[in-house]
């Protein structure tokens, strides 16, 4: 009797087995276990034990080489092989089956013409089947047995949300495709689902097929997809989680085997790529199954056979500064070369503006990601190219890294941009596609930004600089407040530019007092002044779309108003003229106070032949009749080291040193409120507020109507309900309040109309009788971090401890000339002040408080000095000396290093 050899490929019943060639899978044969029978396998039911009995089966054999002997054969309609089966490790079939109970003899098999070595076996299997009868083993239990297998889903939905949290034991029943299949969900031992299944975040290619009456063609390596699943799971115990639906409402799976996900390994293989559609499914999953495909690519396995790396220009990451956003998605860079570039974020899209509900939102995400980008260091790395459409040129798309995060990731989060939807070959994506999706999926459920169902309020800025009226007007009202807080929003030329002041809603034409800047060329036609390029191009890097403060200290005949400039707390018309891209104008420099220090910085360009300066010959500027500098050195005023700001000695100066009370510090930007102690100034402000509360006591009518902006009125204080006091800033006639400044102590709030009232006799409660006392202060040598809230917290907290409330000692190293209408009344403005704690560390120790700021690592001595500074030349020195220590110990903003080496 001949023995053949095959692989089981799958079991159709307890008793029936489906073969192929060894060597050729795509030869089939059917064989049954000889004089056995199983229960019956049907649609609508199942027998008892139908599923066991094959179960049985199907464990011992599937995926395995058996040797086979066929006893009989039966010719009904296909013929049909009887025999019996050895498995590797000596066990037999039917034998090992009637043994368990699984099948059992068939009745009529004694009928047949049976050789000698059949009735052997018929006999042996008569035996068996009777002890199994005997031990109640399999199909003799006489109870039991019955699974309920169902091939109807009527509520999808309902199931996902159902199990979509569990993991299921199933049995893959037939493999359709690569990415498609039947499974055997168990549901429980005794209920089970059949139902075709979509394996997660793949798709493999389609096989040959009919539709609509026509002939389909397989796609390119159909067939080795579907025969690399179906020779590792057909009939195999797979691990199932159903993560969601397919639009046609089945179900989609991740499928693994005890050696791991088909998906994955389909995707090394390279017979199947990665489909976006279920990214957000299977959230940090995706990634894997992205570097899977990767590695086809590189290795050009399958589908990757003909694949070619997207070479881009520069796609290894680099380092640049953001030098402007153009839109919320795009931004020009500025390279360590100091060549400019524009750039996409990849994979995303600003909202737009045209659509009715997105456009809404373009301001706003554009100012979002100017106030967290602008001016910044961020890392590059080039992902493709955007070919030109649509009037737009070709353009590079980047993933763009700041402070560890990805800004394309931190817009999808925050509602502000949206997810571009790739074709499925395009490769110019970003990495972190799938993180992007899932943010954006996130970011809608939570109505985000342009998710959300609401509109923002529509920002409008009214330009007062269109007419002289106008202009005139505002700066009125700007001319009372110092160092306004502004955006600039577009750099005309190096001295004049177009500034936002959100908190006004203005929008204005600024122009730098005290210095003259060459012109820069308006169109190709025009012809710049030297230098006028460079100034320009000097301007834009240092000023466009940066957070800036102004000065206004009057307008000229266009409507432009004329005053200072600060970026990062320097003088920008100083910055200008130290690089040569400036002249003192002298006239307007002495009016805007600001002189002696514009002089000095043009003396460091002529000294440094920079800029207009590069020719400077002082020689020949003598023999016209000129000295080297603009200013003679004896109008510089001298610093409390007794040396002019210019660096020259002078004669020694005597040091000012006032006993002070420090009565507020500003959270925003540690600037200090301070009244001068005497015994005549503290008994005159006691006597003053003593008869000032008395009068207020008397009942006063509540007012509907606003003070005026400007106006010192009276105003009763929150924490303690007593009047004071107060300069009205601005009115809120919504909420029917008044920001005030208390002008004797100099804090701030907004008060209740009702809590607000006229000041009184002026002859006994006015300014004029008695000055405000509260006056401005800065700590000299000291430049804290307002852009980081963080240590921004921790310079106030150490400052209210260390000197709030506190009687102390300052040292004025310099007094700024007092603003017009500033509430000191007196020649003085703003002073920097060195602050002393006779009783710091107590026992009469006496403390530095600004060496202590810098030596915590609280505050930096500022890069760039100021003139007045620039003479304290042993004091800096002392603090370059503790920011060193405070470096070295990681205190403070140093905590992770030096933040200045960039």
């Amino acid at each position: 009797m001949s023995v053949s050899q095959a692989k089981v490929k799958s079991v159709l019943s307890g008793d029936t087995l489906v073969l192929v060639s060894v060597n050729n899978p795509n030869q089939e044969r059917l064989l049954s276990l000889a004089f056995v029978s199983a229960p019956r396998f049907q649609r609508d039911r199942e027998e008892p034990f139908a599923f066991h009995s094959r179960d049985f089966l199907r464990k011992l054999t599937v995926g395995k080489v058996i040797q086979f002997n066929v006893l009989y054969s039966i010719p009904t309609g296909t013929k049909k092989d009887y025999g019996t089966v050895i498995l590797q490790g000596g066990e037999q079939l039917p034998g090992a089956a009637v043994a368990e109970g699984w099948v059992k003899v068939r009745d009529d098999s004694r009928r047949k013409d049976l050789s000698d070595e059949s009735q052997s076996l018929l006999g042996s299997l008569e035996f068996q089947e009777d002890k199994a009868k005997a031990d109640g083993k399999g199909i003799w239990a006489g109870q039991g047995g019955i699974v309920e297998n169902s091939h109807d889903l009527p509520d999808p939905k309902a199931f996902v949300e159902k199990y979509s949290s569990k993991s299921l034991d199933a049995i893959v029943e037939r493999v359709l495709t690569g990415d498609r299949m039947v499974l055997r969900l168990s549901l429980s031992p005794s209920k089970h689902l059949q139902t075709i299944v979509t394996v997660a975040g793949i798709r493999a290619p389609r096989r040959a097929n009919t539709a609509e009456g026509k002939e389909q063609p397989a796609e390119p390596l159909a067939n080795e997809s579907h025969q690399f699943v179906e020779t590792r799971l057909l009939q195999r115990n797979v691990k199932v989680s159903i993560i969601g639906l397919t639009p046609l409402n089945q179900l989609i799976c991740i499928v693994k085997h005890p050696n791991g996900s088909i998906a994955d390994f389909l995707l090394k293989a390279g017979l199947a790529k990665c489909t976006d559609f279920h990214s957000t499914l299977l959230g940090a999953e995706m990634k894997t199954l992205r570097q899977a495909e990767q590695h086809a690519k590189d290795s050009r396995l399958g589908l990757h056979k003909g694949h070619v790396e997207n070479k881009v220009p520069g796609g290894n990451e680099v380092d640049a500064t953001v030098a402007r956003i153009v839109r919320p998605d795009t931004l020009t860079l500025r390279l360590k070369s100091g060549s400019e570039k524009t750039v996409q974020l990849s994979s995303i899209r600003g909202p737009k503006p045209k659509d009715e509900k997105q456009g809404p939102f373009d301001a706003e995400a554009k100012e979002f990601l100017r106030k967290k980008l602008i001016g910044k260091h961020v890392r590059v790395t080039t992902d493709g190219v955007k070919p030109p459409s649509e009037g737009y040129e070709e353009r590079e798309v980047a993933t763009i890294i700041a402070n560890n995060k990805n800004v394309a990731l931190v817009l999808v989060e925050s509602g502000y941009a949206s997810v571009i939807r790739h074709r499925k070959d395009d490769s110019d994506r970003s990495p972190y596609y799938d993180e992007l999706l899932a943010a954006e999926e996130t970011a809608q459920s939570e109505q985000k930004g342009m998710w959300s169902p609401k509109p923002p309020a529509a920002k409008t800025y009214q330009d007062y600089s269109e007419s002289l009226q106008k202009a005139k007007i505002q700066s009125s009202v700007l001319q009372r407040q110092k160092k306004v807080p502004a955006v600039v929003d577009y750099v005309k030329s190096a001295s004049r530019f177009t500034v936002l002041i959100p908190r006004e809603n203005a929008k204005l034409t600024f122009v730098l007092s005290g210095i003259r800047a060459p012109r820069s060329a308006r169109n190709p036609a025009e012809k710049a002044e030297p230098f006028g390029r460079e100034a320009h191009d000097f301007a834009n890097r240092r000023c466009l779309q940066r957070d800036v403060e102004i000065d206004v200290e009057s307008t000229d005949k266009q409507g432009g108003f004329i005053g200072v400039l600060y970026i990062n707390r320097e003088n920008f018309a100083k910055l200008l003229l130290e690089e040569g891209y400036a002249t003192v104008h002298a006239y307007s420099a002495e009016q805007s106070g600001h002189a002696n220090e514009l002089f000095v910085a043009e003396e460091k360009a002529k000294e440094g032949r920079k800029g207009v300066w590069h020719d400077y010959d002082p020689a020949a500027e003598e023999q016209d009749g000129e000295t080297p500098s603009s200013a003679p050195s004896a109008a510089l005023p001298s610093t409390a080291d007794g040396t002019s700001i210019n660096g020259t000695s002078t004669a020694p100066a005597s040091k000012d040193y006032r006993d002070v009370l420090i009565t507020h510090i500003d959270p925003e930007t540690c600037a200090l409120k301070i009244q001068h102690i005497s015994p005549t100034a503290s008994h005159a402000l006691t006597s003053l507020m003593a008869a000032f509360r008395t009068f207020h006591l008397t009942p006063s009518p509540s007012s509907s109507h606003p003070p005026k902006t400007g106006e010192v009125v009276a105003a009763k204080f929150s924490e303690d309900r007593e009047w004071y006091r107060a300069r009205v800033r601005r009115n809120d006639r919504d909420a029917k309040t008044s920001e005030v400044l208390f002008i004797d102590y100099g804090n701030s709030e907004p008060v209740a109309w009702k809590d607000v009232r006229p000041l009184g006799p002026a002859d006994r409660f006015g300014t004029g009788k008695l000055k405000a006392q509260a006056s401005d202060a800065h700590l000299s040598l000291c430049q804290f971090p307002t852009t980081n809230r963080e240590y921004m917290a921790d310079a106030v907290t150490f400052l209210r401890e260390s000197v709030d409330g506190k009687q102390v000692v300052a040292r004025v190293d310099f007094a700024e000339k007092s603003a017009a209408g500033g509430g000191g009344g007196g020649a003085e403005g703003a002073l920097w002040v060195t602050v002393f704690d006779p009783n710091g560390r107590g026992e009469g120790q006496e403390v530095n408080v600004n060496e202590e700021v810098v030596a915590e690592g609280l505050a930096m001595v500022p890069r760039k000095l100021k003139a007045w500074e620039q003479g304290q030349g042993t004091a800096v020195k002392a603090f370059r000396e503790k920011e060193e220590e405070a470096k070295g110990a990681r205190r403070g903003m140093w905590e992770y290093g030096d933040l200045t080496e960039d």
